[in-house]
């Protein structure tokens, strides 16, 4: 499987990231590294798809035999969704995105979307009352265009929906709109759920979100690599480590010692400040001290 891109954007990607004072260790395709936060050994070798709803771009990932076969990215995505909300509820961008977070809906006819929210208006009019169904009516059909277009991907590729034999895995920040695992098994006509992030650890279960899939698929690569590389996880090197020397003490009448250069030439962690220049007394200090002689 190759995978190819534009230098220009890479080599700007990176740069970015080497001016904040890091270093780029390895370039990785977004929806690979999601599908390994995701997926399970069985589903990669039964056949999956892993459908990655992101802010920008819907990334696409096949596995079929335990291997990857196809990769594909649509560029229409949560942003989208958002803006979709924006214009039809006349509502600022922000609280579009609010709105679609905690109470956005992919399907019409699922319960309970009786229930009002408030929406802002634009400028200085007052907010409005609208019921979750009509935020569906709004959200639904921009979700269905992105899985039909997945879909017709698909069979572009040549992957017909019997491949697939572990259906359709959906992860990503949009993957949590409520009604689309119901509406990603009509179009695909196949078993469909929600991927959430394996293997974290002890981190905290906020981090088992879909929408951090992609960062724990990055740190399941990085320990892979250190791995690879013979660093051990988990043990600080010297650089990193959260030791802190003790500072030798010096009396006054001691000579502070001279460095050696290091064979490295690092700064000494170990050097003492220089001692502060001692000032005159003040006014006030020679003042008091008149007054302590002579009175």
């Amino acid at each position: 499987h190759i995978i190819t891109g534009a230098v220009t954007a890479l080599q700007n990607v990176q740069k970015c990231i080497e001016r904040c004072g890091l270093k780029v260790d390895e370039i990785m395709l977004q929806p690979l590294v999601s599908a390994d936060a995701v997926l399970t050994e069985d589903e990669k070798e039964l056949g999956v798809c892993v459908i990655d709803i992101g802010g920008g771009t819907t990334d696409i990932a096949v596995y079929t035999n335990g291997a990857i076969r196809h990769t594909a990215v649509i560029p229409i995505a949560g942003d989208l969704i958002t803006r979709d909300l924006a214009q039809a509820l006349r509502t600022p961008y922000t609280a579009a995105e609010r709105i679609k977070i905690f109470h956005g809906v992919a399907l019409e006819n699922l319960e309970g979307l009786d229930e009002m929210v408030e929406v802002p208006s634009v400028g200085d009019r007052l907010p409005r009352q609208i019921s979750r169904r009509t935020l569906a009516s709004v959200i639904g059909p921009r979700v269905e265009e992105i899985l039909e277009l997945t879909l017709n991907e698909l069979r572009r590729a040549g992957f017909p929906e019997e491949v697939l034999t572990s259906g359709i895995v959906l992860t990503g920040g949009a993957s949590l709109l409520r009604g689309v695992v119901e509406l990603a098994e009509d179009v695909f006509n196949l078993p469909a759920r929600i991927g959430v992030p394996q293997e974290v650890g002890t981190l905290s279960d906020r981090i088992r979100n879909p929408r951090y899939a992609t960062v724990i698929g990055l740190l399941h690569a990085a320990k892979k690599r250190a791995q690879q590389n013979g660093i051990s996880a988990g043990k600080p090197n010297r650089r990193t480590s959260n030791t802190v020397a003790e500072k030798p003490v010096i009396s006054k009448n001691e000579k502070r010692p001279t460095p050696s250069p290091r064979e490295d030439d690092e700064p000494d962690d170990l050097l003492l400040p220089p001692e502060p220049i001692p000032r005159k007394p003040s006014w006030i200090s020679r003042t008091i001290n008149w007054m302590k002689n002579n009175l």
